[in-house]
């Protein structure tokens, strides 16, 4: 049973490798089958169809994608409200790994595949709706302790949902900006001015 998950995700991860290469699509069982060292009949014994296999993939590569990852909210104070927003969106920025830029390729292809897939529609629309909820919930918190204004709090949420998602998609592409720095005035952006001037 050892033997079966291990190639179970050695065949995940091969999959994962080439469809960031050569996308899912282009990708058949057979490139995945030889760069695992298996026969194609043989991922048949751990994946009925490459549908499932795909599946499978997605739910891999995003098990640990969620918001609670990047945004510690507690025990978040007045004082490191700010710093906790900021840090966890750059948390969420890709650090430059291979692995991380791969991951938004295979992203990228999963919102592909979403134009006329309903079922990763609604995975991709739960993950990107629990960030809203998470932003959403983290700035009432921010309201609570004086450092965000009570009014558009779900605007806000929406803005920085947003502006992380395209900051990491213009990392992918590589284009030159600084980071951290727009990351750091959206932040500042929907903070309340007594919050921003203890920074």
């Amino acid at each position: 049973m050892k033997k079966k998950e291990l190639t179970t995700k050695q065949i995940i991860e091969a999959a994962f490798e080439l469809f960031a290469e050569h996308g899912i699509e282009r990708t058949s069982l057979s490139m995945i089958a030889g760069k695992v060292g298996i026969t194609k009949p043989s991922i048949y014994y751990h994946f009925s169809t490459k549908e499932e296999l795909v599946s499978r993939t997605y739910e891999y590569i995003f098990q640990n994608h969620h918001f609670g990852k990047y945004f510690q909210e507690e025990p978040v104070t007045s004082a490191s409200f700010r710093e906790t927003l900021y840090q966890g969106g750059l948390h969420m920025l890709p650090d430059g790994s291979k692995e991380h830029l791969a991951s938004l390729r295979v992203l990228s292809e999963f919102m592909m595949l979403a134009e006329r897939d309903e079922l990763y529609r609604a995975r991709l629309t739960d993950m990107q709706q629990e960030f809203l909820n998470g932003f959403h919930d983290l700035l009432l918190k921010g309201v609570e302790l004086g450092a965000v204004a009570s009014r558009n709090v779900a605007y806000k949420a929406h803005m920085l949902a947003l502006v992380i998602d395209n900051l990491s998609r213009c990392m992918m592409m590589k284009v030159i900006m600084d980071y951290q720095g727009v990351w750091g005035e959206t932040v500042d952006s929907i903070l309340l001015e007594a919050a921003k001037e203890e920074h």
